[in-house]
C-alpha cells in the first residue's frame, strides 16, 4: 500500500477543484497494543495496525461524509461526500474563518510504546496483578493496559496541510474485596502522552489500593445528607469534566433551547476565587495537541474566569452560528467518523490555599478521593467517590464507606468556597460522546471545598 503521505499528496489538488463550499480530508495511520485481565486469568492480549481516510464535504450548510480504509479511486470519495452534502444542504455554509496552516507535529516521544516487547509489558501487569491476589479478601481484580502510536495528515480546500503524531498509554486496576454478603472495591487510573514509564514502579500504589479495598469492607457508612466536602484533584477534576465541560460543548448549547436560556455569557456561576479552564495547549498532557481535526490551532480557552462564565469549547461551525470564535475543540476518535466537539485537558486553576489549611479551616465534614462511577443529567449529578473520611475539628479522621455527591451543578458550583494551591492532573481518563469512545483527555483540580453538598447514606 502506498504511503499515507503519499496519498494525502494525490489527493489536495483534488481538494480544491470546486465540487462543494469547502472540503477537507483526513488519514490516518495507526499502532496498538493491550493487556486485559479478568481476575487471574489473562483475557486478551495483542497487537494490531490500522489505516483509513475520510473526506468531508459542506455544501449549503449540508455536511457529507465518507470514510475508508481502501484507498483506490481517491477522487470519487471526494465526489460521493460532495453527492451527500448536496443532499442535505438546504441554507447557506457557513464556518468561522481560519488561516490555513502547512505543518509536521512530531510525538515527541522517543520511543513508541508499541513497540515495547508484549512480554515485557505482561510481565510489568503480572508482578501488579500478583500484589492484588496476594491481599486477603480480595475477591477478584480487572486490569486493562493500552497504547498506541497514530500518525494523521489533514488537509483542506483551503490549503491546509498538516502532519500529527502522537503516542498514548493508559492503564486501569480494580481491585474487588469481599466478607460476608460485603463487596468494595478501589481503582487506579494512570496515562501519558506515550511514556511507559508513567506506569512502571507503582508497586505501593498496587498495594495500597488493593489494601483499602479490603479495609472498607469493615468502614462505617455515613448518614445521608448535606455536608462539607472537600475534594482531591481527582474527583475535583472528573466534576468539572462531566459536570460542567459537557455543558460547555457548544454543541450542546445550540442546540438545546432550555441550555441557550442557562449557558448565558456574562452570568455569575461562581464566587470570584473560581476559574475554569480547556486548553489542548498545555505540554504533555494526553489531551494535547497543536491543531485540532479541523486544523484549527489550539489555543487556551477560559469557561468561567472569576466566577463568570466567558466562553465555550467550539468547532468552526458552532463558532459561525453563535458568532464566536473558533476555540480548536473538534475532535474525532478515529477517521471512522467526523469531528464533533470536544473538551481536551479541563481543569480549575488552582488558588492560594493549600490543602492542611483548608483542612483546618473545615470543623466538620467529609473528605472525599478518586472516583469509580457516576451519570449526569442536563445539569444534575450523580458521582461516587472511590475514598471517603470524615473530618472532625479540622482534622482528617476515620475512613467511611464511599459516599455518593449528588446535586445540581450550578447551585454546586456557586457554593465552592475554597480552591487549593496543588493542581494534579489525571491522565488515565477517557471521554464518551456521540459514539466516540474513549477519547484522550484529561481533567484536573487542586482540592476544592464544597458547602451544603448533598450526600446519599443510610
Amino acid at each position: 500500500m502506498p504511503e499515507i503521505d503519499a496519498i494525502a499528496r494525490s489527493l489536495a489538488d483534488a481538494l480544491k477543484k470546486p465540487k462543494a463550499d469547502y472540503l477537507e480530508a483526513r488519514f490516518e495511520e495507526s499502532q496498538t497494543s493491550h493487556i486485559i485481565y479478568r481476575g487471574r486469568e489473562l483475557e486478551s492480549i495483542g497487537r494490531s495496525t490500522a489505516s483509513g481516510g475520510n473526506v468531508r464535504a459542506l455544501v449549503k450548510g449540508g455536511w457529507g461524509f465518507t470514510s475508508f480504509n481502501e484507498f483506490e479511486k481517491l477522487p470519487n470519495r471526494v465526489a460521493l461526500a460532495a453527492e451527500q452534502a448536496k443532499a442535505a444542504g438546504h441554507s447557506k455554509s457557513n464556518l468561522a474563518q481560519v488561516e490555513p496552516a502547512v505543518d509536521t507535529v512530531p510525538s515527541g516521544v522517543k520511543k513508541n510504546p508499541v513497540t515495547i516487547p508484549l512480554a515485557e509489558k505482561k510481565k510489568l501487569l503480572d508482578e501488579y496483578n500478583e500484589i492484588i491476589w496476594s491481599t486477603p479478601q480480595i475477591q477478584t481484580s480487572n486490569i486493562s493496559y493500552s497504547d498506541s502510536r497514530k500518525k494523521v495528515i489533514f488537509l483542506n480546500s483551503e490549503g491546509s496541510f498538516i502532519t500529527q503524531e502522537r503516542a498514548d498509554v493508559t492503564l486501569r486496576l480494580t481491585a474487588i474485596a469481599a466478607k460476608d454478603g460485603e463487596v468494595q472495591q478501589v481503582g487506579l487510573s494512570l496515562g501519558s502522552r506515550g511514556h511507559f514509564s508513567a506506569i512502571e514502579g507503582i508497586h505501593e500504589q498496587v498495594r495500597e489500593m488493593a489494601r483499602h479495598a479490603v479495609e472498607l469492607l469493615t468502614a462505617p457508612q455515613v448518614k445521608g445528607g448535606e455536608y462539607t466536602v472537600v475534594l482531591d484533584p481527582v474527583l475535583a477534576g472528573v466534576f468539572v469534566h462531566e459536570a460542567f465541560g459537557h455543558l460547555s460543548e457548544s454543541d450542546f448549547v445550540y442546540e438545546n433551547e432550555r441550555m441557550k436560556e442557562i449557558m448565558v455569557l456574562g452570568k455569575q456561576f461562581g464566587a470570584p476565587l473560581l476559574n475554569i479552564v480547556d486548553s489542548a495547549a498545555e505540554p504533555g498532557l494526553r489531551g494535547s495537541f497543536k491543531y485540532d481535526d479541523e486544523g484549527v490551532r489550539a489555543v487556551k480557552t477560559y469557561l468561567i474566569k472569576e466566577g463568570k462564565l466567558v466562553g465555550r469549547l467550539h468547532s468552526r461551525e458552532t463558532a459561525a452560528k453563535m458568532n464566536e470564535k473558533p476555540t480548536g475543540n473538534a475532535r474525532a476518535i478515529t477517521y471512522r467518523f467526523p469531528p464533533i466537539v470536544r473538551m481536551t485537558n479541563t481543569y480549575i486553576v488552582p488558588g492560594t490555599a493549600t490543602f492542611d489549611e483548608i483542612i483546618a479551616d473545615t470543623k466538620d465534614g467529609i473528605y472525599v478521593k478518586n472516583w469509580y462511577g457516576g451519570m449526569t443529567s442536563m445539569e444534575m449529578f450523580t458521582f461516587s467517590a472511590g475514598e471517603a473520611y470524615m473530618i472532625r475539628n479540622g482534622k482528617i479522621a476515620e475512613a467511611v464507606r464511599p459516599v455518593m455527591l449528588t446535586g445540581n451543578v450550578f447551585s454546586t458550583l456557586q457554593n465552592i468556597d475554597a480552591i487549593g494551591n496543588d493542581l494534579d492532573m489525571n491522565q488515565g481518563g477517557g471521554c464518551g460522546k456521540g459514539g466516540q469512545s474513549p477519547l484522550a483527555v484529561s481533567n484536573g483540580s487542586p482540592h476544592i471545598r464544597i458547602r451544603h453538598c448533598l450526600i446519599g447514606g443510610k
